[in-house]
């Protein structure tokens, strides 16, 4: 789950991590009034869940009142990424000496949580990973001990970044950041940048964090946090369907039961050349509907020039998968041609309800993959 800036540095707060100042605004005339207590000059910073903002315009500074309204009136009026601006963080500029990118992330291959840093911070810090990678220091730590690692582990980290006494500054930081990730859960904790100003203090200017919805459940307080004007329509409905549903930039569309399979799917799509539309997971049980709806979600996307459906296992019946294809065929004008795999519970009796369609229907998750993505080439 994806939290706002402004909520995301609240967090920091209660975590003793050292962030600038500020106050929210949802209309011109909240900016001035904010304005009217603070210093100038000030950062106007739009509040959404995309990231690039200043590159589009969504953070801009301003030196006198006057400029305070149609300046927050004109980033208000922002769509970032496809996402609306619906809110501004006001706090004041920072005289800044460095910047610098912290972050702690999951790493799945590695099965623990690593630790990133680079002396380099800012809108910078993506060409860094891409033309110089090895400027970007990582260490690694399991999940378990992440919250209790050493200060001399953290310090041997942090001193490749700042000299002292901002060594010691930033491995307090670090240590607050690796509890706020350990105690609430998070899949990301992100400041970039991390910033040394003219009195030599070392503070977040920026924060970042997602947090695990699996985990939701632990924290109540957290829930409020969510912000559903910003998340995607369609991954919403299919939440209240009972789906699992994420877009992608692909072409292929994928309708797979279970989120193992559904990753397998994807990587075999990948495999085979092509590029997944979306994921997918329709889950355990038998409900012809829930079928019927992932068919519309996938076929919203004008992009799907086909559809690979990966139904294993022994949970969901193959018959019940059938009579959705059947429903989604006949209530909609499906345009793509769909490429099918139905393996277990049931089996023939699906397959036997599919003869006689345009369905394409394949063995194995390799020879489906390797179908769609013949066909999404001659599309």
């Amino acid at each position: 789950m994806k939290i706002h800036e402004y909520q995301a540095k609240d967090l920091f707060r209660e975590y003793g991590i050292l962030v600038p100042a500020g106050s929210l605004a949802k209309t011109p005339s909240q900016a001035e009034a904010i304005a009217k207590e603070l210093h100038f000059p000030l950062v106007l910073k739009a509040q959404v869940h995309s990231g690039g903002r200043g590159k589009v315009g969504g953070v801009r500074v301003v030196r006198e009142m006057a400029e305070v309204a149609p300046t927050a009136q004109a980033i208000l009026g922002l769509t970032i990424q496809g996402l609306p601006v619906n809110a501004l963080l006001i706090m004041p500029a920072v005289d800044v000496l460095k910047e610098l990118y912290l972050g702690i992330l999951t790493d799945r291959s590695a099965r623990k949580v690593v630790f990133m840093g680079c002396a380099e911070g800012g809108v910078e810090i993506e060409r860094t990973a891409r033309v110089a990678p090895e400027e970007i220091l990582r260490q690694e730590a399991p999940v378990h001990e992440l919250a209790h690692l050493s200060r001399e582990r953290i310090h041997d980290f942090t001193a490749k970044l700042l000299p002292e006494p901002q060594t010691r500054q930033l491995t307090d930081l670090m240590t607050c950041m690796a509890r706020l990730f350990v105690e609430k859960d998070c899949s990301l904790v992100e400041i970039n940048p991390v910033v040394v100003d003219t009195e030599g203090d070392v503070l977040a200017l920026d924060a970042k964090i997602l947090l695990d919805d699996n985990a939701l459940f632990r924290h109540a307080e957290l829930l409020d946090l969510r912000d559903m004007s910003t998340e995607d329509a369609d991954e919403l409905l299919a939440k209240e369907h009972g789906l699992s549903f994420v877009r992608l930039d692909g072409d292929i569309g994928c309708m797979v039961n279970g989120a193992g399979l559904a990753m397998a799917t994807m990587d075999a799509i990948k495999g085979s050349g092509a590029k997944p539309a979306n994921f997918l997971d329709v889950g355990g049980s038998s409900q012809p509907q829930k079928v019927v709806t992932g068919f519309r979600l996938i076929l919203k996307d004008p992009g799907v020039s086909v559809v690979l459906v990966n139904i294993f296992g022994g949970i969901t019946r193959r018959d019940d998968i059938a009579k959705g294809l059947l429903d989604a065929l006949s209530a909609d004008e499906v345009q793509v041609p769909i490429v099918i795999r139905l393996i277990g519970t049931n089996e023939t009796e699906g397959r036997r309800l599919l003869e006689g369609t345009d369905l394409i229907q394949v063995r194995t998750l390799e020879e489906g993959a390797a179908k769609a993505a013949e066909i999404a080439a001659e599309r």
